[in-house]
């Protein structure tokens, strides 16, 4: 995917009062490359500095799991909630969802420079208007009306996908490997404590349930997002014979 200067047209402000409905702009600018860490023992957090922040990861695990340590915390007691975007995978330059959900308004809109805000008001964001103020009143009560009449089969058919073809701007590469090897590393070791890993993000709980368990180990119903609204029905064009 190549960079879309689409996005330089689009207000921080407004994108970042989406979060409730869509993970929202984190920054419009790519950080700075950050010196690359190896590791430097073995054991858990190999690719962690050691220092107070990877000693008080481990000393926490230790005293909540050690039998003979005063807090230690039932089997089923041992809950670990992480956030998603920024981290565990990048959110730079903006979050994945809002890429997804651009690449969805047609070309069309996003080749016209004029148009570039009254787009964000069509499907994806309808409570955006063209002067790039968010309407409060209809803010989250109707995010993505292109997705209104999807199944959710389809939803997850369609992410997924698109997150197979998807490549983040900078780095060339698909956006489910942009993840912090320091994250993951978390994750695995407070499994291997007996700890449940959950997501709780403000973005798309479907979106993320697509990839979850294959990325992080993270299973579709230990991730908690924002949910739109699922109506439940049957197809009238399909014999019930």
């Amino acid at each position: 995917m190549k960079p879309n200067p689409f996005f330089s047209g689009v207000s921080r402000r407004a994108l970042l009062s989406t979060l409730a409905a869509l993970p929202a702009l984190a920054g419009t600018l790519l950080p700075n490359s950050a010196p690359a860490q190896t590791a430097t023992s073995g054991g858990p957090l190999p690719s962690w500095n050691d220092g107070a922040a990877k000693q008080a990861i481990i000393k926490f695990v230790r005293t909540t799991t050690d039998k003979a340590k005063p807090r230690l915390r039932a089997a089923e007691d041992r809950v670990a909630v992480f956030d998603q975007d920024g981290t565990l995978w990048v959110e730079h330059p903006i979050y994945t969802q809002v890429v997804y959900c651009l690449e969805r308004v047609p070309q069309s809109w996003r080749s016209n420079r004029s148009s570039r805000m009254s787009s964000l008001s069509g499907p994806c964001f309808p409570e955006i208007g063209g002067d790039g103020q968010v309407d409060d009143a209809r803010f989250g009560k109707n995010p993505g009306r292109d997705v209104d009449r999807m199944t959710v089969e389809e939803f997850e058919a369609e992410v997924k996908k698109w997150l197979e073809t998807a490549r983040h701007p900078r780095w060339n590469r698909p956006y489910t490997e942009l993840i912090y090897q320091p994250m993951l590393e978390v994750l695995r070791h407070m499994r291997d404590n007996g700890f449940k890993t959950y997501i709780v993000t403000g973005g798309g709980q479907d979106f993320v349930r697509v990839y979850s368990e294959r990325v992080y180990g993270i299973p579709l119903e230990q991730v908690v997002g924002t949910v739109g609204g699922t109506k439940f029905g049957y197809d009238r064009t399909v014999s019930r014979s």
